[in-house]
């Protein structure tokens, strides 16, 4: 997906005027408009399509927390997000915006931040790959974007390959942000090369685990490799994430939702979690349930705090919302026009993958220290997060003192536990790093290690091919049928004996 992303990315054209009418254009130019356009321009336009939420509406943005079971929804119609999937179908939108990728790196030529406009082309590429062959498998990645070379119906290369030539873009464009300066037109991380090139390796290491399965030794050993280089992320200040701002065109998507948080409970799951490791995050989460505190709980105490179960069905669910038996999602969120950013990558992850590495054994090191420094790094965030101020915390906020003493109990690490008790600790803590973002990306890392455990009822669960399963994979666009039939048709044939559907198993979960 990274992931499952919730984003549907739209092309920039390009309007070339022809040079018999500059008497038109004389009269019909406007001043305060720019008439030319530069690798800047060009990069803030390909972010913006890329990493800007799909659909930027509080309705969209709660729903796109159901699939990773953050929240249940609490009205009576059934959410197919919930019980079933997000929007079956992917495609290769994203790929239209390499002729824009192209353009900026033709348009930086000769200018010292040239490598930089080339790895910040390698870089969204390879991202886009990734994230379209986690979602579908075979992709068109090696002959994409070659359409003014006369490749119109690109073949779709087996996902087997695909991995490889992604890890080897990102590997590419690291090495290109090594050489480059600065650049402009960069919303993510102002155009700090040095920023970009932490990112590169962060992303080779997620991909690789990721297809852990398959993963060769050379893979694994590229992994120690980075990891023993040190060009990481170093703490949350190179996290890769959005910042959403005053701008009415750039604000957090849940900002004045309270239509809509009012019918989002948070999860069962996410609040039995963060109770048993008595977790202030919980405070930072989510509102307690109204029949708790008129039974007499106080607001600063866990048992307050009542989780809405994703499996039930969504009739069940709207009258013990009437009953005020749910706790929603903290008020907070709708608030703050700039909101909490939306992370793509937290240094809490890089973190985590790290740990868990170390636990299978790929690399030496101490998968505690990890393990610790990610659930630290994330804490530290909301203490310091400037839209989560400790006056929306119910009197629980998290401070230095709480983080330092955190990791006693169940939130303490099993040394002496199984690995796979360790392994859970690490996959949990992970999944909440990622509430309520709105990227949906935690879901494949879900279906790789089954962790935490994803509730499905067989009553309520929507799945066309299956109430006891879960999805594994989207639905190719149908647009390819059109577009792309003949290499539409090979793909499904030879990855899902012509069935494409969301329950077949693409190789990399093999």
């Amino acid at each position: 997906m990274k992931n499952i992303k919730y984003i549907f990315l739209i092309a920039m054209t390009f309007a070339l005027a022809s040079s018999c009418t500059k008497k038109f254009d004389s009269f019909n130019t406007n001043p305060d408009a720019a008439s030319t356009v530069s690798p800047d321009m060009l990069a803030t336009q390909v972010l913006k399509n890329s990493y800007r939420f799909w659909n930027p509406n509080p309705t969209d943005f709660s729903f796109a927390a159901l699939n990773d079971k953050y929240v249940a929804r609490l009205e009576a119609s059934p959410n197919g997000g919930q019980y079933y999937s997000p929007y079956p179908y992917s495609g290769f939108g994203s790929f239209k915006n390499l002729t824009d990728l192209k353009r900026m790196v033709e348009f930086s030529k000769g200018f010292p931040s040239e490598p930089s406009y080339k790895g910040l082309a390698l870089f969204m590429k390879a991202a886009w790959g990734f994230s379209m062959t986690m979602n579908l498998g075979d992709i068109p990645y090696s002959e994409a974007g070659k359409a003014e070379e006369g490749i119109t119906r690109p073949k779709y290369d087996k996902q087997a390959d695909v991995f490889p030539q992604i890890l080897k873009d990102f590997e590419a464009a690291e090495l290109l942000f090594a050489q480059g300066k600065n650049f402009t037109g960069d919303i993510m991380y102002g155009g700090d090369a040095t920023k970009w090139r932490k990112i590169c390796n962060s992303m080779q290491l997620r991909v690789i685990q990721q297809i852990s399965k398959k993963a060769t030794a050379e893979q694994k050993a590229r992994f120690a490799a980075i990891v023993a280089a040190g060009n990481l992320m170093t703490g949350n200040a190179d996290m890769f994430k959005l910042a959403y701002s005053e701008n009415p065109n750039a604000t957090h998507p849940f900002y004045t939702g309270e239509s809509q948080r009012i019918l989002d409970g948070v999860s069962k799951l996410v609040i039995d979690e963060l109770t048993k490791l008595q977790d202030r995050r919980l405070f930072y989460f989510a509102e307690p349930a109204a029949a708790l505190i008129t039974s007499g709980k106080l607001e600063s105490d866990f048992a307050a705090y009542a989780g809405a179960p994703t499996e039930l069905a969504a009739s069940t669910l709207a009258l013990n919302n009437q009953a005020g038996k749910y706790s929603y999602v903290n008020k907070r969120y709708t608030l703050v026009r700039t909101g909490d950013p939306m992370i793509q990558f937290a240094y809490a992850e890089q973190c985590f993958i790290i740990a868990e590495a170390i636990e299978e054994g790929w690399l030496s090191g101490n998968a505690q220290t990890y393990y610790e420094n990610g659930v630290k790094a994330n804490l530290s965030y909301y203490m310091t997060l400037s839209s989560a101020p400790s006056a929306n915390a119910h009197g629980m906020a998290i401070t230095q003192s709480y983080i330092d003493n955190y990791f006693t109990g169940a939130a303490a690490y099993a040394t002496a536990g199984t690995k796979v008790e360790r392994e859970k600790q690490i996959w949990s803590q992970r999944w909440l790093t990622e509430f309520f973002q709105g990227n949906g990306g935690y879901y494949y890392t879900f279906l790789r290690t089954g962790y935490p455990v994803y509730p499905l009822d067989p009553a309520t669960n929507m799945n066309p091919e299956g109430n006891t399963k879960y999805w594994t994979r989207l639905k190719y666009d149908q647009g390819e049928l059109v577009t792309n039939p003949d290499n539409y048709s090979k793909a499904v044939a030879e990855q899902y004996g012509g069935f494409d559907g969301i329950t077949q198993i693409p190789w990399w979960q093999k």
